[in-house]
């Protein structure tokens, strides 16, 4: 099967290989200890930490600006839209800026994570969709993600908090 999205000559609309053959990618990352994943299709790129200036009268989890090769990037802290409290004081220059894909974005946004780790593709079927539903509230939780890995040759799962960043940044104006 491909991976690239087929046209039929009836059919206007690509079909995504995601849907198509049950499995999904994900572009990986770490906030404190924990693993955590947005759909690769909504990444433009990754870079490394640079200086962010602070912008006045905006969200707490608005960290600023920075100039992305002469664009101007808005940088949201994603730690801190998560709530996500921690020991682990890395310095931010070991940070990674994901910066999202124009079509998800009115302007240029990047998430601020510690840092990216992989690009992954998984089954559809390794995804626990009813772990989402666990709080009550409007939740920005895809599903969790049970990659197996060995630890002192005994398997187990690491778990992998997928998340709908749209959703998670839809009271940004930058978000479409």
């Amino acid at each position: 099967m491909s991976t690239k999205a087929e046209l039929s000559p009836g059919n206007t609309q690509a079909v995504s290989p995601e849907k198509s053959s049950g499995q999904i990618q994900i572009v990986e990352f770490v906030l404190e200890n924990e693993h955590f994943a947005i759909d690769l299709f909504d990444v433009k790129e990754v870079v490394e930490y640079t200086t962010i200036t602070k912008l006045p009268n905006v969200p707490p989890y608005v960290r600023g600006i920075i100039d992305l090769r002469g664009e101007i990037t808005t940088i949201v802290d994603l730690k801190h839209r998560l709530n996500i409290r921690g020991e682990n004081a890395n310095p931010p220059e070991t940070s990674r800026i994901i910066v999202l894909d124009d079509a998800i974005t009115a302007s240029k946004v990047g998430i601020l994570v510690d840092d990216v780790t992989s690009v992954s593709t998984f089954e559809s079927t390794h995804v626990d969709y009813t772990s989402a539903s666990i709080s009550h509230e409007d939740t920005a939780i895809i599903g969790i993600i049970k990659r197996r890995i060995r630890v002192r040759d005994r398997e187990t799962h690491e778990l992998i908090i997928w998340i709908d960043i749209k959703k998670l940044l839809g009271d940004l104006d930058a978000v479409r």
